[in-house]
């Protein structure tokens, strides 16, 4: 009797469980990449080299793509930025988001100049609503999206005057006022954000605006601080509201080289689920039953693994405790102790080797998986017949 057995990736993969389903949102597209729908979340950052030096410009914004970014945005603030952007517009990998504050004329040229969407400011471009009618024409005859990107630090005075500060209900009502705006001329290519540096106003403000429209949000604690304190607060703040189904595309913000907002915005997503979890190091903190120096292996381990892009669940535990039972749930392994390591491919020890060479097993089993489950992939599953 012949049976076949399946020795391959399993044909019905089931999709991951989330907290809570996505809000739905109207769709719309930055150049190539669609937001709001049923799109992905994409993940945003924005360039620190001046527009102007497009070459330098043009490279970050390669590094960027790199390190999976979806869609950049680059600083437009003179005429020379804005003289650069068709050249950037062309060359770069991913679509190309003008940020324009003060100018508005500025609008226009970055739509010229091939631009996949605009960031515009209402609260500090002169006389902003009285142009609307024009940016949406000159937007829509180009196939441009823009974001409505109130921001708490640049609110309209009228506003301000009305709440007295930045509250959350003051950023929802710019964001509204605008919105309705474009909508009368027939306009609805947009997306809005409603930043703030707190995010308890932050996570608010999207949550009002969530209830009153069905536009797609794009997610920011703006000025959120050097790398640690930033990472602390949009994590927290993307996953209050991520984890209701609000939001449909991230930056996060941080004093640090923009490569870093990127992996951040990435792990976040990929902790919810919402994005296909890549290499996920699971570590022990460490105490006093460690055996080993957790901290220099998960490090190394870490370092040695990033150019990995299947996902994979390497642990690296430290005592007897919850070591095995780690390891062995992870697709890649060690529980150490007593001056060694026993090592764990999907949950069976296959070898047991000396502290010294827990590293370097862990990298090469890790590469060893890593190809045969690229090459999995690109063959499917192969289903042998045993006799």
């Amino acid at each position: 009797m012949n049976v076949p057995v399946n020795m391959g990736m399993p044909t019905v993969k089931e999709a991951p469980p989330v907290l809570a389903p996505r809000r739905r949102t109207r769709a719309i597209r930055v150049g190539s990449v669609p937001v709001g729908g049923d799109a992905p979340i994409s993940v945003q950052s924005m360039t620190t080299t001046p527009t102007s030096d497009i070459n330098a410009t043009l490279q970050q914004i390669a590094e960027l793509t790199a390190a999976g970014c979806d869609i950049v945005r680059v600083a437009v603030p003179t005429g020379d930025d804005a003289a650069a952007l068709p050249a950037i517009a062309a060359k770069s990998q991913i679509p190309v988001i003008a940020d324009i504050h003060f100018q508005p004329r500025y609008v226009f040229a970055a739509i010229d100049a091939g631009c996949a969407a605009v960031r515009v400011n209402p609260g500090n471009i002169r006389k902003f609503d009285d142009q609307v009618k024009e940016i949406a024409a000159a937007a829509a005859a180009a196939d441009v999206s823009l974001r409505i990107g109130v921001n708490a630090g640049s609110l309209d005075k009228r506003l301000l005057e009305k709440y007295q500060k930045a509250t959350p209900e003051a950023l929802v009502e710019s964001a509204v006022w605008e919105a309705s705006l474009f909508e009368e001329h027939g306009f609805h290519d947009f997306k809005i954000s409603v930043k703030h540096n707190d995010p308890v106003v932050m996570v608010r403000a999207y949550e009002l605006l969530a209830e009153v429209g069905d536009w797609p949000l794009h997610l920011g604690v703006t000025e959120a601080g050097p790398a640690f304190q930033g990472t602390i607060k949009s994590a927290t703040a993307f996953g209050a509201l991520l984890s209701q189904g609000i939001g449909d595309t991230i930056r996060v913000s941080l004093s640090a080289p923009p490569v870093e907002e990127v992996k951040v915005g990435l792990q976040i997503l990929q902790s919810l689920n919402l994005r296909e979890r890549k290499l996920e190091i699971v570590s022990c903190p460490s105490c006093g039953r460690a055996q080993v120096d957790v901290y220099t292996l998960a490090d190394e381990v870490t370092a040695g693994l990033e150019h990995l892009t299947v996902p994979l669940r390497v642990a690296v535990m430290g005592c007897v405790v919850n070591g095995p039972g780690e390891a062995r749930e992870a697709d890649l392994g060690v529980a150490s102790g007593n001056g060694k390591g026993q090592i764990f491919v999907k949950g069976e020890v296959i070898k047991t080797v000396p502290e010294a060479e827990i590293v370097t097993t862990l990298l090469a089993e890790a590469n060893r998986i890593a190809e045969q489950m690229g090459s999995e992939q690109e063959s499917g599953p192969v289903a042998v017949t045993v006799s």
